[in-house]
């Protein structure tokens, strides 16, 4: 027998193999498909979450948790950024992507949710177990631990700045938003501090489940009908579903006579629908008609009316979606593929134009949350070409005494009132006209002639749309 065998072993607890915990493993994957893959959760979490359900793994709350856990976590991501940098002995930068995930979990259990501090620890530190290992759950643990030591005003009043310092730095600490989103939503929305505190928190509220009843195809009353659903703010056609409630369990939106469509962006629609026209209302054109919504509300208004719509989507996958979405309109319509800015048909062709162009997304912080983390300054540079060549095209498709609108889902000036203001300084011929009075009963929509709609007064999405008429 050798020396080494001889000695007697050390005292210590026997091994103990990690406890995998079905919700916390998912909602660790969802956070590595976002950032390995530029992946957004919207589209990650739905079949993580029906895989698990046709497992038997998990059961309703398992997947509020789950669903709770992963959009928290992106919501929050910077301030808690802030926090567990306070608590590493290394710049964050150096510590792995995984493991950072794991504890921005821990954080929001701990920071975010009513998990009491040693449930949230321990999961985080089991979870850590099962996907880094033991060496690097013992790292986790000592960090979480500290983060417990404190509540998330104690650790705000820590890491952010205080405000009368630096403003623009404390907000963007204390509501999760990089500090140049604040920057440019202050310059859009104007105002004082209250504003903004109302604006960035709304930005990191779950947002309802919002369906569109689709006219000619189903009505407001059937859809109120269902469980947990009550009628739309703005819209005539929305209706709202209280949290839990399920828009595939919905037998209106299973036929395609309904859709999920935020409010915001069927005032949109509507709007457009409404403007006042100087002849004919024959031929609606929607020039960036994917994945579909708008499209297929502008359908069924244009049916009513015996006009026809043409729906042009430039990436082909974006236009079976759209195809998808029109599938059943009692009127008649068209999806073809091609390039807004390269226009497949002649000019002065249409009566009514719609062109929601590409953006930065910034209006939608509510359902994309990792969106505010991807997206840079300098994104605004690559969107800015795409977003004037398309309304050019868009009144260059419109008839003389025809309107056009142009909306995007960004509140920010340079992909907004700026494009404009650019646009027809170019096109004589062309007059802006006020939507506030399409949107009757509407609120808080500006000093116009264009509007801008926001998640904290609207309930919507901060969708922006000008009016514009060809007059010449």
């Amino acid at each position: 027998m050798s020396e080494q065998s001889r000695r007697p072993r050390k005292p210590g607890k026997p091994y103990r193999r990690p406890q995998k915990d079905p919700v916390r493993i998912l909602a660790f994957e969802a956070l590595r498909a976002v950032d390995e893959r530029d992946a957004y959760a919207n589209l990650v979490l739905p079949p993580l979450l029906r895989k698990a359900r046709e497992k038997g793994d998990f059961d309703a709350r398992d997947a509020a948790l789950a669903t709770e856990l992963v959009y928290g976590t992106l919501r929050r991501q910077g301030t808690y950024d802030a926090i567990i940098a306070e608590c590493v002995d290394r710049p964050l930068r150096e510590v792995d992507p995984p493991v950072l995930d794991v504890l921005s979990l821990g954080a929001h259990q701990l920071l975010g949710t009513r998990i009491p501090s040693h449930a949230a620890v321990s999961a985080s530190v089991e979870l850590a177990r099962v996907v880094l290992g033991d060496g690097r759950a013992k790292f986790v643990n000592a960090v979480l631990r500290k983060i417990a030591v404190d509540d998330l005003d104690g650790w705000l009043a820590r890491v952010a700045p205080p405000y009368d310092e630096d403003p623009e730095d404390h907000l963007a600490v204390v509501h999760a938003h990089p500090r140049w989103v604040v920057s440019a939503l202050w310059d859009s929305l104007g105002g004082g501090r209250a504003g903004m505190e109302e604006l960035l928190a709304a930005d990191n509220e779950r947002p309802e489940v919002t369906l569109v009843a689709r006219p000619g195809r189903a009505t407001r009353d059937e859809l109120l009908a269902e469980e947990a659903a009550v009628p739309g703010r703005w819209s005539p056609y929305a209706v709202r579903l209280s949290e839990g409630g399920e828009p595939g369990a919905v037998d209106a939106v299973r036929e395609n006579r309904a859709g999920v469509q935020d409010e915001g962006s069927q005032l949109v629609a509507l709007a457009l629908a409404n403007a006042p026209l100087e002849g004919p209302d024959r031929r609606w054109l929607d020039g960036c008609a994917g994945p579909g919504g708008k499209a297929a509300l502008l359908g069924a208004l244009a049916a009513e009316r015996g006009a026809f719509l043409l729906a042009s989507e430039k990436q082909p996958h974006r236009a079976g979606l759209v195809a998808k979405a029109l599938d059943g309109n009692p009127g008649p319509y068209q999806v073809i593929t091609a390039d807004g800015t390269r226009p497949a048909w002649r000019p002065g062709s249409f009566d009514r134009v719609l062109v929601d162009v590409p953006c930065t997304g910034l209006g939608a912080l509510r359902r994309r949350p990792e969106a505010r983390w991807r997206r840079r300054p300098e994104d605004l540079d690559g969107f800015a070409p795409l977003q004037r060549g398309l309304l050019r095209s868009a009144l260059e498709a419109v008839r003389v005494g025809g309107v056009v609108g142009y909306a995007t889902c960004s509140p920010h000036l340079a992909e907004t009132r700026a494009v404009v203001a650019d646009v027809l300084k170019q096109f004589p011929g062309t007059e802006a006209i006020d939507a506030r009075p399409l949107l009757p009963g509407v609120p808080d929509l500006g000093e116009g002639p264009d509007i801008q709609l926001w998640p904290h007064l609207h309930g919507t999405d901060a969708m922006y749309l000008s009016l514009i008429r060809r007059t010449a």
